[in-house]
């Protein structure tokens, strides 16, 4: 199960937001301010500590020069720049800066990129590595596009049968370079390779239980999560709502469930853990609903503290109550990329070709 299936569109009513108009003048989007700015641009989300103002117009890109099909992910790289990644095949990258000026663009010719993720190495020099789910491919990449490695198919390098399904959607790179992946719309195992690509060893596959640790209905995302003693991969459970945390070599260590959350992939910043919530649930109705997206934000200890686009999180004698939507701010939210500000960049799935917003913090 994927973005393009078994998917049900949700209803998309429009109900206004009325902090939508307040403190325009002074924001630094004043550009946008006028009758025909789209609906909940300038609307504060979030609660808590964690509030944001929503910059709809943020990207300068034009799309009639520069389309994009679906925005998949993004990520910040040392110098700040902002580096998109699309399935749009004549511009898989788009590089902004933080106030949405394109800098430029480049490709690998991927009809079906999906996964972006950045990597500092040892010398300092960063790389990107991009899955195509589509041709079942892990590229790694120069910040200006270059080719420096292809990792093996699964099944040409003794981690599959040429027979098994192999559709990777992401990757993260492990302190000492090695590289898991996920293969997230193919036989459901997270792949080890080391760093010059050859491969170790494999954990998960597939599992048709509602709870089953270990195995996965939908490994969608996988990072690294450095924040405790020992690192951790934590990977997306997405068709059961939920994350899973991994050792290295691959053996469970825990779980969290967010009801009525199909999560994408697992962003770490800072202390917190941050991923766009692509489907959504109704209040009647907990099966994935397209155009019910939100953002949702856990704490170290894997409490929800965020929705900016959904209702605020309520516990019950410690049990996470159904999360939904608040407000149609965001359709399928497959990304969040987490400037070094602590601003928000959503990036949208089968959203009619939208560039990312920018969420500005305010609190």
């Amino acid at each position: 199960m994927n973005e393009r299936a078994n998917s049900l569109l949700g209803s998309r009513s429009r109900r206004s937001i009325l902090a939508a108009a307040v403190g325009l003048a002074g924001a630094p989007f004043v550009r946008a301010q006028s009758k025909t700015a789209p609906e909940h641009h300038g609307a504060v989300l979030g609660h808590g500590g964690f509030r944001y103002r929503v910059d709809k117009l943020w990207s300068r890109a034009d799309a009639g020069k520069v389309p994009v099909k679906d925005c998949h992910e993004m990520v910040q790289a040392g110098d700040g720049r902002l580096f998109l990644l699309t399935n749009e095949a004549r511009n898989n990258v788009l590089i902004y800066d933080v106030e949405g000026a394109l800098l430029e663009t480049w490709t690998l010719k991927l009809g079906g990129a999906h996964g972006l993720t950045l990597h500092r190495e040892a010398d300092g020099k960063e790389f990107l590595y991009v899955t195509d789910a589509g041709a079942g491919r892990v590229i790694k990449t120069t910040l200006a596009g270059e080719v420096v490695m292809e990792l093996p198919k699964a099944g040409k390098c003794g981690a599959y049968k040429e027979t098994e399904e192999y559709r990777p959607t992401e990757t993260a790179v492990a302190p000492n370079g090695d590289i898991y992946v996920a293969d997230g719309y193919g036989s459901q195992y997270v792949l080890r390779f080391d760093r010059e690509g050859k491969f170790i060893s494999k954990f998960g596959g597939k599992s048709t239980q509602p709870v089953n640790p270990g195995k996965f209905m939908q490994a969608h995302g996988v990072a690294m999560d450095l924040r405790g003693e020992e690192p951790l991969l934590v990977v997306t459970e997405r068709i059961r709502n939920e994350f899973n945390w991994f050792t290295l070599e691959g053996e469970f260590r825990k779980g969290v469930y967010l009801p009525g959350a199909y999560v994408s992939r697992p962003v770490i910043a800072g202390e917190h853990l941050y991923s766009g919530v692509c489907f959504g649930a109704r209040e009647d109705d907990f099966r994935m609903w397209q155009g019910r997206g939100f953002v949702t934000i856990l704490d170290a200890a894997g409490k929800v503290v965020s929705n900016p686009g959904g209702h605020e999180p309520r516990y019950e004698e410690g049990r996470l109550k159904v999360m939904l939507q608040a407000e149609p701010v965001f359709n399928n939210c497959h990304d969040v990329c987490v400037d070094r500000a602590g601003d928000l960049y959503v990036c949208q799935w089968n959203s009619g070709g939208v560039y990312p917003y920018k969420l500005r913090r305010e609190g």
